[in-house]
């Protein structure tokens, strides 16, 4: 059994992350964290003004999530051997590539790039697949108002950008994770599953998990 230090695990809107990081943590007794994003004032108004709110949304996750990572990260834990987040701190790079103009792109990736230099990689990052019915099923279950207008396009725009990001990790192991058919929240035997995953040895680099 692998218990590593840091787990980042990341996914689609609605792909359930949250409640993956919340079960697993309690299970091994990890310490978590988690992305910081109800009381963001930007959130809501860019789903209805994309262009007009997407660049003070990005800033603003970007200046949130590193003081959050270099926090947790940094601060010694010596009851729990394993650190879990629901997100990893380069999603503000790929969300900001879908979401921005090219040259706010161009400003944002520079900042960006200083920022990342200075946060340690996880030893051990997942990423959760799920077709886009999986997706917006679970989006119009929890019920945020400002989420039920996300399109398939958009969604698709995300998986794309995190795949070409997944593509080039090679300093530490990735595992890609299809949930289409899972339900670990209800299911017991479904989170045993992906327990045994997260426990599994892995050499650096993309591995693709059937279940």
């Amino acid at each position: 059994m692998k218990r590593y230090s840091y787990i980042a695990i990341e996914g689609n809107i609605g792909v359930g992350k949250t409640s993956l990081v919340k079960r697993y943590a309690e299970h091994v007794n990890a310490k978590a964290f988690y992305e910081q994003f109800d009381d963001n004032p930007f959130l809501p108004k860019f789903y209805q003004n994309p262009e007009k709110y997407a660049f003070p949304l990005e800033m603003s996750f970007l200046a949130e999530r590193y003081h959050q990572v270099k926090k947790e990260l940094q601060s010694g834990d010596l009851f729990h051997e394993t650190i879990i987040s629901d997100y990893y701190f380069p999603k503000s790079l790929i969300f900001a590539k879908i979401n921005l103009p090219e040259e706010e792109f161009l400003l944002y990736k520079n900042l960006f790039t200083i920022i990342h230099n200075q946060l340690p990689k996880p030893s051990l990052f997942v990423y959760l697949y799920a077709e886009n019915e999986y997706l917006l099923s679970n989006i119009k279950k929890r019920g945020r108002t400002y989420e039920q207008s996300i399109s398939d396009a958009y969604l698709l725009s995300i998986h794309v950008g995190y795949m070409e990001f997944i593509k080039q990790i090679t300093d530490f192991p990735v595992l890609l994770i299809d949930m289409s058919k899972m339900n670990f929240v209800q299911k017991k035997e479904d989170f045993n599953k992906i327990v045994a995953i997260l426990e599994g040895e892995y050499e650096n680099g993309l591995h693709r998990i059937d279940l």
